[in-house]
């Protein structure tokens, strides 16, 4: 019934993998998307795939790893494109929280994987974080290479910056944050995002729901905020996270 869109199966918070898989199909979550970083957290993500058959992935570099972003980083990264379970390249994008950072090599990263996304027709899974104006740019220049959808990962930003989201035809996805008891302007946008263009993730292991918050997250914590985000909506709780498994099998369509 529910589907985590963005998990990081690989990190070492997350030791004892059989025990997170099992307790997430216990309650609910039919499938999860292990997002990649880098090419090592790539192929780790392919491996889980292969062990798991709830587990996808995704491949890609991370623009907090873009500095190691080099030919043969590259040539890891798409070779695991053609993969049956490796449903969109991610996540990528443009971080300034983390300093120093060089926004030229994130520029080149971002926009190289945008193309290679595009040209093995596959979304995208955009990280986005102090960096919407020239996130916003990148995209709408590359407006004609986004055929295969994508979606901004773990939305903070308002209801503007939501609206031009929705206009380049990207979906938009909402984790634990949404449940915060300061979360105020971010409410506002749940409610302004059509159903259809919504999914919700965990991150995990980082971001946990209310009340869970502080402590490592697990995939099975989706079903927190999609129930959140059905409430908000006055959406029935099983309807609604239908919808949304429905949302993330068509963008992520190489999901059975």
């Amino acid at each position: 019934m529910y589907i985590d869109t963005h998990c990081h199966l690989h990190d070492a918070k997350l030791p004892d993998t059989d025990a997170v898989v099992s307790a997430y199909l216990k309650d609910g979550v039919e499938a999860v998307i292990n997002m990649g970083c880098c090419a090592q957290t790539s192929v780790r993500g392919k491996e889980l795939a292969e062990k798991y058959p709830s587990v996808y992935f995704a491949t890609g570099c991370h623009p907090s790893d873009s500095a190691g972003f080099d030919q043969k980083e590259f040539d890891i990264i798409r070779s695991l494109a053609s993969h049956e379970k490796c449903v969109a390249v991610g996540e990528i994008g443009l971080d300034y929280y983390w300093k120093p950072f060089d926004k030229e090599v994130q520029y080149k990263c971002f926009i190289e994987q945008i193309d290679f996304a595009n040209s093995v027709k596959l979304p995208i899974c955009i990280h986005n974080r102090d960096a919407t104006g020239d996130m916003l740019k990148i995209l709408k220049d590359n407006k004609h290479k986004l055929c295969y959808g994508g979606v901004m990962h773990c939305f903070s930003g308002s209801v503007e910056t939501a609206a031009e989201v929705l206009k380049l035809g990207l979906h938009i996805s909402f984790a634990g944050p949404l449940t915060f008891k300061n979360a105020r302007s971010l409410l506002d946008v749940a409610k302004f995002v059509p159903e259809e263009m919504c999914l919700t993730e965990t991150d995990c292991p980082y971001l946990a729901p209310h009340p869970f918050r502080g402590t490592v997250n697990q995939p099975k914590n989706v079903t927190v905020t999609t129930a959140f985000l059905a409430n908000l909506k006055g959406r029935e709780v099983t309807d609604f996270a239908t919808s949304l498994s429905n949302n993330a099998k068509k963008l992520f369509y190489k999901m059975k």
